[in-house]
């Protein structure tokens, strides 16, 4: 398939009914095993349920909020080609790096996506925001360490791109492919996404299409 035929893969997979549908608080609670996974981690306050939003054509898909630390258990959102013909779910995980959130919970938060990385066959790849404005921080650091340990294929993308001047677009790709080049688990192509101007959300279905055929070849 050429590339232009996967744009296009993913605009009309995007295209379907995609709905909430499980809420998981512990990974002894997780759905039934069904279509191949997709799952999103990042900061607190990057962007993620923006970018779930713009990414599937809804405006409250996933809920936006000011307030950082909201989304506190694994979100399952199920994408269908028709009703009833499940082609992938998407997962929106915890938002991390948010200190104001006390330590039992971040405990907590942190063994659920831990458990989740390391058990769920299901899961094809994370994709991992980071705050293009800022680049790759310690904490970010800690969760590309959790998921090469786990063995999980993750992709990274920037996040709030439209705010970068061309030079700042340029030293923050090229500090993240530094922090990104030995590290076993990274594909080693970065996305660049606004969720305001739709920058690249084209870019990441097509990822996301690119990597279904691959699962299914």
């Amino acid at each position: 398939m050429t590339e232009s035929n996967f744009l296009e893969e993913g605009r009309l997979l995007f295209a379907g009914p995609c709905d909430f549908f499980f809420a998981s608080a512990s990974s002894n609670d997780l759905p039934s095993p069904g279509a191949p996974e997709i799952a999103f981690a990042g900061r607190s306050n990057v962007g993620k349920s923006s970018l779930l939003n713009a990414l599937t054509n809804r405006k409250s898909l996933a809920r936006v909020s000011n307030t950082p630390g909201r989304t506190q258990q694994l979100n399952f959102f199920s994408l269908s080609k028709n009703t009833g013909d499940e082609r992938i779910r998407l997962v929106d995980m915890p938002g991390y790096g948010y200190a104001a959130v006390g330590k039992e919970k971040i405990a907590n938060w942190s063994k659920l996506m831990r458990d989740y990385l390391r058990g769920r066959a299901e899961l094809a790849r994370v994709y991992v925001l980071i705050d293009g404005r800022r680049g790759v921080k310690p904490p970010d650091e800690e969760m590309l360490d959790l998921l090469d340990q786990s063995a999980v294929s993750y992709q990274v993308i920037l996040t709030k791109y439209d705010e970068l001047t061309t030079i700042d677009r340029n030293r923050v790709v090229e500090a993240t492919m530094i922090a990104l080049a030995k590290r076993p688990a990274a594909y080693p192509e970065i996305i660049f996404t606004s969720s305001q101007s739709g920058e690249g959300i084209g870019a990441l279905r097509e990822s996301i299409a690119r990597l279904l055929n691959e699962i299914s070849a």
